[in-house]
């Protein structure tokens, strides 16, 4: 049987982790729970606030702060690296629930180039802003102002297979909806 690749894409602070962990434990067969901050606490702590990692700017947006995200070549060599590992990994028969923040469509068609051999789910994760402002407050690890300025970038041009409002259901429910949907 091929691998199955299940890849929750959403805003910071929409649900993702908690839903990965909640289908681990539900799901008929292992996944591997891959998640996109794993690969970025790789970097070198060096990378972090250079141009060449990843650097972090606060603009104001209706009087809010909105923390743009800008890459450079070491990040964007880092994400395609993990794109290509989950890949590596599928090949090798993994089940892998993937953690993803998306920002640009071409992301995702690079997913389905590296994944057409398996069974390959998109899960777009939704919420009001202001509910993903809450939970950023709430977290206390994020920087103010991120759930603003992805919110209108993670699902531009995404297609999905299946769109949860993370807002109405728990991780479980999220959870038990994906199991259903795809028959895990």
């Amino acid at each position: 049987m091929s691998a199955q690749v299940i890849i929750l894409n959403g805003v910071g602070s929409v649900g993702k982790s908690s839903t990965a962990k909640a289908l681990q434990q539900i799901a008929a067969t292992p996944f591997l729970h891959v998640q996109m901050d794993a690969f970025l606490e790789m970097l070198p702590e060096a990378m972090v606030g250079h141009p060449d990692g990843m650097t972090f700017e606060t603009l104001q947006d209706e009087g809010r702060p909105s923390v743009a995200i800008h890459t450079g070549p070491v990040l964007d060599q880092t994400m395609r690296g993990m794109r290509h590992a989950i890949a590596a990994m599928a090949r090798q028969g993994a089940n892998l629930i993937v953690d993803e923040v998306m920002l640009e469509a071409a992301v995702q068609q690079e997913y389905r180039q590296l994944l057409a051999p398996f069974e390959t789910r998109f899960v777009g994760f939704f919420a009001s802003l202001d509910v993903l402002e809450t939970r950023e407050r709430e977290r206390g690890d994020r920087l103010i102002g991120l759930a603003r300025w992805q919110y209108d970038r993670v699902h531009a041009g995404q297609v999905y297979d299946l769109e949860i409002d993370t807002a109405t259901v728990s991780p479980a429910e999220c959870a038990q909806l994906i199991k259903a949907r795809f028959g895990l």
